[in-house]
This record gives structure tokens, C-alpha cells and sequence, in this order.
């Protein structure tokens, strides 16, 4: 089974892997947030295009296998998991979300978010979500895309 980075109908988003690093890094580094603890499941893409979604998913299924696919607000979302899994920051994704385009235009075609676990009653998840910010970091304005 072949590396993602490999797959030619892959190689836009893994080019696109350094920008998405330092964003990540950029962001937390703004917030004062420390990532180094915290647990990350997944990471996602975003397209605009029906066909990208459909050569990524050409590209996943030769270096993964195809977890879910279910209809989520009317668009196709796979879930698949790479036999070798991609590094970002300290993190290494087995799980890759590839939803396919909706109403919603993103600004950027290739990786788009992950997302990190907060275990823990769901009561208090605000309180903690907002206890892992700095103080600046709180102070921010809401869109720091």
C-alpha cells in the first residue's frame, strides 16, 4: 500500500501540508494556547469542486480504506483511514474527513481543520475549552482566519 504522499491524485494536498502546519502553529500561537497536551482525532479537508473531492477519494482509497460514508446537510462525507498515518505538528492523523462541496465557498481548497478532544462532562466543555486560551488570547476578535 503506497504512501499518501505518493498518490498523484494527492499530491496538491500534500503540498499543501506545510501551509496547514504553520497556520496551525500561527493559531495557537496567537491564542497562547498550548497544543503539545491536547489529543486531535481527526483532520479535514475542504473542496469546491465535486471532482477534487472525487480524485481525492480515488488518491484515499489506494493508501486507505473508506471507514463511513454517510450524507451529512445533503453532501457526501467519507471518513477514511491512511495505512500510514500524515504528521502535523506533534500529531499523527490516521482519520481523514473529506467532505464533498456545499453552499459554503472556503477560502482555501486543501486542509482545513482538526479536531481536538476535550474529554470530559459536556456541562462544563465551554469552561474548559476556554480555560486552555491565554488571556490575550481571549481578548482576540472572534475571526482570526
Amino acid at each position: 500500500m503506497a504512501n499518501w504522499q505518493s498518490i498523484d491524485e494527492l499530491q496538491d494536498i500534500a503540498s499543501d501540508l506545510p501551509r496547514f502546519t504553520h497556520a496551525l502553529d500561527e493559531l495557537s500561537r496567537r491564542l497562547g494556547l498550548d497544543i503539545t497536551p491536547l489529543t486531535a482525532d481527526h483532520i479535514s479537508l475542504r473542496c469546491h469542486q465535486n471532482v477534487t473531492a472525487e480524485r481525492w477519494r480515488r488518491g484515499f482509497e489506494q493508501c486507505g480504506e473508506l471507514l463511513s460514508e454517510n450524507m451529512i446537510n445533503g453532501r457526501p462525507i467519507c471518513l477514511f483511514k491512511l495505512h500510514e498515518p500524515l504528521q502535523v505538528a506533534h500529531w499523527q492523523f490516521s482519520i481523514v474527513e473529506l467532505p464533498w462541496p456545499g453552499e459554503k465557498r472556503y477560502p482555501h481548497e486543501g486542509w482545513e481543520h482538526i479536531e481536538i478532544v476535550l474529554p470530559g462532562d459536556p456541562e462544563t466543555l465551554n469552561a474548559r475549552a476556554l480555560a486552555l486560551l491565554s488571556d490575550e488570547g481571549l481578548s482576540l476578535p472572534g475571526d482570526l482566519s
